[in-house]
C-alpha cells in the first residue's frame, strides 16, 4: 500500500452535524470537508487510528476490543442524538501494534479491552466513512497534557503509515467554551489560527519546536485554556507521525465566530 497521510480534524460541537442549527449552514462546510478526505486518499486505509480529544488517561491507553460500542459522552442534545450509531469493527492486532510501537519508544501503555468509542470519534467517522466497514482503534491522551509526550507517540507510531493506517487527530483548533459565539473572539481566533497555520507548514524541524512551544503563541492561551488544551494535543500526534512529510492547511471555516482549522501531513 501507498504511504498514508496523518490527518488533524475538527469534529464539531457533540452531534452537531446530525441535527439542526441556527443558521442551518453552522456546521456544513465542516461537513463537507469531512465527508471529502476519504475521496482524498491514494486507496482506503486497511485500517484507522483516531487520537480523540475525549479521552485523557494515565499512561497511553489503546481499545482493544473486537466490537467497540459507542460513548454518548455529550449532554442536553436532541434525544435522537443518542441512538446515533457507528457499527466499525475494532481490530485487536492493530491495538497490539501500537502498543509494541509506544512501548519501544519507552512510553508505557496499556490495552483497553472494554473501552467504547466516545464522539470525538464516531461522530467525524460517520461523515469521513460512513459505511463503517474500515477496522478503527482509539488511543487516548495522556492526563499528563505534556505535549512532547504526545508528539514522541506520533513518532513511534510512524511505521503505522507504511503499514496502511491513516492516523487521524480528533480534536479543534480553537476549543474555549467561553468564545463560541462571541464576536470578540473573532480576532483572537485568527491570530492564534495564522500562527498555528504558518507552524504546521514549516520544514519539519521548525514545525515541531514551534508545535512543542505552542502555549508562546500569540493568543494561545485564551483559544486554550490552561489544563484545557486536550484538543490542540492530537495534533502534536500527527504531526510527530508526519515525520520529515510537510504539513499544510486543508480547511478552514468560521463558525460560531470563531476560525477552525484542519491540517494534513503527506
Amino acid at each position: 500500500m501507498s504511504r498514508m497521510p496523518t490527518y488533524y480534524i475538527p469534529h464539531g460541537g457533540g452531534p452537531c452535524f446530525f441535527m439542526d442549527w441556527n443558521p442551518p449552514d453552522t456546521w456544513q462546510a465542516m461537513a463537507d470537508f469531512l465527508k471529502g478526505i476519504a475521496s482524498r486518499l491514494s486507496e482506503p486505509p486497511r485500517a484507522i487510528l483516531v487520537v480523540s480529544a475525549h479521552w485523557l488517561a494515565p499512561s497511553f491507553s489503546v481499545t482493544a476490543g473486537d466490537k467497540p460500542e459507542l460513548i454518548y459522552d455529550y449532554y442536553g442534545f436532541p434525544a435522537h442524538t443518542y441512538d446515533l450509531q457507528y457499527p466499525a469493527p475494532g481490530n485487536p492486532a492493530l491495538a497490539n501494534r501500537v502498543k509494541q510501537l509506544l512501548e519501544q519508544a519507552n512510553l508505557p501503555s496499556v490495552l483497553s479491552a472494554n473501552r467504547g468509542f466516545d464522539h470525538g470519534l464516531f461522530i467525524p467517522l460517520m461523515l469521513m466513512f460512513p459505511e463503517a466497514a474500515i477496522p478503527v482503534v482509539q488511543l487516548s491522551l495522556l492526563e499528563s497534557l505534556n505535549p512532547q509526550s504526545h508528539w514522541a507517540a506520533g513518532q513511534a507510531l510512524q511505521p503505522l503509515r507504511e503499514e496502511g493506517i491513516l492516523i487521524v487527530g480528533s480534536g479543534m483548533s480553537f476549543h474555549n467554551m467561553a468564545g463560541y459565539g462571541d464576536p470578540r473572539f473573532g480576532p483572537v481566533s485568527d491570530e492564534f489560527d495564522q500562527w498555528l497555520t504558518s507552524a504546521v507548514e514549516s520544514n519539519s524541524g521548525q514545525r515541531d519546536a514551534a508545535l512543542l512551544g505552542w502555549e508562546n503563541a500569540p493568543s494561545a492561551r485564551l483559544c486554550h485554556p490552561p489544563r484545557a488544551e486536550e484538543h490542540l494535543l492530537p495534533l502534536m500526534v500527527v504531526a510527530g507521525a508526519a515525520g520529515e512529510d510537510r504539513g499544510q492547511r486543508v480547511f478552514s471555516d468560521r463558525v460560531m465566530e470563531t476560525t477552525i482549522s484542519a491540517f494534513r501531513f503527506g
